[in-house]
């Protein structure tokens, strides 16, 4: 096929870089046109103009977000993957009616997402960032951390993420509940936790850790009610979405001393502002959406959005969500 017979595939902002200099692209020129942008369009005019005679596009980032009414005017559309499981960025009402298949890639990052929620967990728990801060500062105290051997992790959402979690954390040596919006009794006596109702994870975990996708199910699932309900001095540990998290509750809740901790990686606005109130938080530990960051993490999903766009283009469409 000669490169104009090729239909065009755009990136519209890869940036951080994700697919840029992946052997993968390689692949990819095989079947398509390529058109990569390396930074963020700053307006959906730009992304008008990027995207313009696209018949596919991998959307490398999700911070680069396509609502319908962009959508709508891109009418030689007809594929989307995204380079991570997360559809949020995409409109995918739009999508259907105006017959856009998107596509994600689930579950290959996993245990790579779940070692990064765990490395938090760690980290928050034994207030390894909260003690390099003092000792930069030439504050050289001590205070309690905690240890985990032995408490209580709660896991919601037990999908391919908080399935890992939940390994790793049994082989540390906790105890595990989870809720789910599908939960799953055979995976639950597999891997030795069990199932009880969504209000009890929060009440009787000392750590709980959010694996959900963002809906309009999970948006605010937790809020100023489910903080109050965890016990004095818990730990949160957020890898999912920032939306999933009532930010203001729980800034408060971390102001007022009743959370002992939160580690994040996802925030309600990403880049996170330099002056958040989060930042002004004692115990927190921030890490900048960057769980699945890894060499192998890139290549794997650098991988999946490449076999999505080929099994697309060859009429057997994969991971399709919309």
């Amino acid at each position: 096929m000669s490169t104009t017979e090729r239909p065009l595939l755009v990136i519209p902002g890869d940036d951080p870089v994700q697919i840029a200099g992946s052997p993968r692209l390689e692949t990819l020129g095989e079947h398509f046109q390529i058109r990569l942008f390396d930074n963020r369009p700053a307006n959906d005019a730009e992304k008008l103009e990027r995207a313009a005679g696209a018949t596919a596009m991998i959307n490398s980032r999700g911070a680069v977000t396509w609502p319908g009414e962009v959508l709508e005017q891109l009418p030689e559309l007809k594929f989307i993957s995204t380079c991570g499981i997360g559809t949020d960025s995409i409109d995918l009402v739009a999508c259907r009616e105006l017959g856009i298949t998107v596509s994600n890639i689930p579950g290959r990052t996993a245990p790579v997402v779940a070692e990064h929620a765990f490395a938090l967990m760690l980290s928050i728990s034994r207030k390894t960032s909260y003690f390099t801060a003092a000792m930069k500062r030439n504050d050289w105290h001590q205070v309690l951390s905690t240890s985990l051997s032995g408490k209580t992790l709660g896991v919601i959402g037990t999908g391919n993420i908080g399935t890992e979690m939940i390994r790793l954390s049994r082989a540390f040596g906790m105890e595990v509940i989870a809720w789910s919006f599908n939960p799953d009794d055979d995976k639950a006596q597999q891997l030795g936790f069990r199932y009880v109702e969504r209000d009890d994870v929060f009440s009787q975990s000392d750590v709980v850790s959010l694996h959900v996708k963002l809906t309009d199910d999970s948006r605010h699932l937790v809020g100023e009610r489910e903080l109050a309900l965890m016990p004095a001095g818990s730990l949160l540990v957020n890898t999912a979405r920032g939306a999933v998290v009532d930010t203001t509750a729980l800034v408060a809740s971390l102001d007022s001393g009743h959370l002992g901790g939160a580690a994040l990686d996802v925030f309600e606005t990403e880049p996170l502002e330099s002056d958040h109130p989060l930042t002004h938080c004692e115990h927190v530990v921030l890490t900048p959406h960057c769980a699945d960051q890894t060499p192998e993490g890139n290549d794997l999903l650098n991988l999946g959005a490449t076999e999505n766009a080929i099994a697309f283009l060859e009429g057997q469409a994969q991971n399709v969500v919309s």
